[in-house]
């Protein structure tokens, strides 16, 4: 095994066509960026340029745009060697609209099925998952077989080592499993698409989560997504139901209230957001996301950490693109100094 990974990641991947012109529908953009996406590898990505070794298990189609999503993972730094090929689907592309500042519709193009929900239980690198100081996964591999199973086992994995470990574990933070609510509900067969008054418009979601809570030690999400997962929306009630279907740390995000992080000791952290001019909003939770994991790894307090994924995620809303977008720590922390996002940078819209 090549030594221990900081974070690996599991789940989708794809190309996002993006529109190079902002405030117009699909019908009227002339011309698009391709970039790398997925919201567990552009996680991957986010940490790797906060100075993480990261690698992400997921597969493409056997064509040109998943010898794309290889080139742009090792240019990035993040290790390839768990993307695989399928050769009965292509590689999904996803368009989106940017309607700044809150309006960023999303159309994946995931049929007949995407390739990262071929993750199949016998191709998983346990040893590595379980060795990983932290292993992220979303709620989007729960969806469809044979990925739910493949996702389950390694939350499984990750349970069985912490198990054995208590007692052993070494200096430094972690080992930490987080749980990515990623609540798409356009990729699950079951219910209307949409939540209803009963919180039960997507049962199978709603079992699954909450079997994946039950191995997960963080799970972060917004409003939607703690609905599908825990049936509360109030964050605060959110998070005390994260807490108690068994993680330690619960994050809920609230848009434009900030992030509410409850921590099982008892801390609480209620932080603001960090204003910002936004131009494509998509890509901020994946930097979220990844400095997260950074700031997890580094044994920061809980409001440190919130407060550094917000200017994260606030910086690559600032910018059109998501994966090179991503901010390096000499910009976050200029953010956090500064007390509000500057416009411009990689990913910018020029």
């Amino acid at each position: 095994m090549p030594g221990t990974y900081d974070v690996i990641t599991m789940g989708r991947i794809g190309v996002d066509l993006y529109p190079l012109q902002t405030g117009l529908p699909l019908a009227q953009v002339d011309t698009f960026g391709k970039f790398l996406g997925g919201s567990p590898t552009n996680v991957a990505v986010a940490a790797a340029r906060l100075g993480r070794r990261t690698a992400v298990v997921t597969r493409t189609g056997r064509d040109a745009f998943g010898d794309y999503l290889h080139q742009q993972l090792r240019e990035f730094g993040v290790d390839d060697r768990w993307v695989t090929p399928v050769d009965a689907y292509p590689t999904p592309v996803t368009f989106c609209e940017i309607f700044p500042p809150d309006d960023f519709p999303l159309y994946f193009y995931r049929r007949p099925k995407a390739p990262d929900l071929e993750i199949h239980e016998a191709e998983l690198d346990l040893d590595a998952i379980r060795a990983a100081r932290v292993f992220w996964m979303t709620g989007t591999g729960l969806c469809a077989e044979p990925s739910r199973t493949s996702t389950l086992r390694a939350l499984r994995a990750r349970s069985e080592a912490r198990a054995r470990s208590r007692g052993e574990q070494g200096p430094g933070p972690g080992p930490f499993t987080v749980f990515d609510l990623d609540w798409r509900p356009m990729f699950w067969a079951d219910g209307p698409g949409h939540l209803g008054a009963d919180h039960s418009a997507h049962p199978t979601a709603s079992v699954r989560y909450r079997e994946a809570l039950a191995h997960a030690t963080v799970a972060v999400g917004n409003l939607d997504e703690c609905e599908i997962a825990t049936g509360e929306r109030e964050p605060y009630a959110a998070a005390r139901a994260l807490l108690a279907a068994g993680v330690e740390l619960a994050v809920v995000k609230r848009g434009p209230k900030g992030v509410l992080a409850v921590h099982r000791d008892g801390t609480v952290a209620d932080v603001p957001p960090l204003p910002v001019e936004v131009v494509n909003g998509l890509g901020a939770g994946d930097a979220f996301g990844g400095a997260l994991c950074h700031g997890l790894l580094a044994g920061w307090e809980t409001e440190r950490i919130m407060r550094y994924a917000n200017a994260a995620g606030a910086i690559v809303a600032s910018r059109l693109a998501c994966s090179p977008a991503m901010p390096f720590p000499y910009e976050v922390e200029e953010a956090l100094a500064r007390g509000a996002v500057a416009a411009g940078g990689p990913g910018a819209v020029s």
